[in-house]
């Protein structure tokens, strides 16, 4: 398991190590001000996707980063220190994983209300794969210029390279989870 307070600590004297402003890593990772300054504070333990983001604006890989800061070969995340995201538009997300060295894999269960378009996502990195699996209600699934419309009890796999969206036009809500393995590009930063 990987302590937040000492993964914030490492963050903070990595950012302040090399002059940058909290600001300055924000929008270089691409991800709130708000949100790195809860992980430099210990507050949030960063999803695989938010903590890949940080790394990269460091100019690390994550697993360097998270180098001996694991503690624990099992990892268990308590449903109270799970993520949950209210998104513009009504719709509600839970980062269910734990965050795992070296593993850019997330589970998420994501509520949309009748009538809520959770928007287009753009495409993932060659190599990234999303599951989707319907809990309950009907899910509208765009996959590039394809739609898919999946009701409770249906899954489908897609390759997540393309641009994909998510909508519920249907009168009650919709529950669905999704697996997804994003694979990010590095960019040309010393590892």
């Amino acid at each position: 398991m990987i302590d937040p307070v000492s993964l914030g600590r490492r963050l903070h004297a990595l950012r302040t190590g090399r002059g940058l402003a909290l600001s300055a890593l924000a929008r270089e990772a691409g991800v709130s001000v708000s949100m790195l300054s809860a992980i430099e504070r210990g507050e949030k333990t960063p999803t695989v996707v938010v903590l890949s983001r940080i790394a990269d604006g460091l100019g690390w890989s994550s697993s360097r980063l998270l180098a001996d800061l694991e503690t624990d070969r099992v990892i268990v995340r308590r449903a109270a220190e799970q993520d949950h995201v209210a998104e513009p538009g009504g719709w509600h997300r839970t980062v269910l994983t734990p965050v795992v060295p070296g593993v850019n894999f997330e589970w998420i269960r994501t509520t949309l209300p009748a009538g809520c378009d959770a928007g287009e996502f753009p495409a993932y990195a060659p190599g990234s794969h999303e599951f989707v699996a319907v809990e309950s209600g009907t899910l509208w699934l765009g996959v590039d210029s394809a739609e898919h419309v999946l009701a409770a009890g249906d899954s489908v796999y897609f390759p997540a390279d393309v641009t994909h969206s998510y909508a519920n036009r249907g009168d009650e809500p919709c529950e669905y989870h999704v697996a997804a393995l994003v694979m990010r590009p590095r960019t040309g930063r010393v590892q």
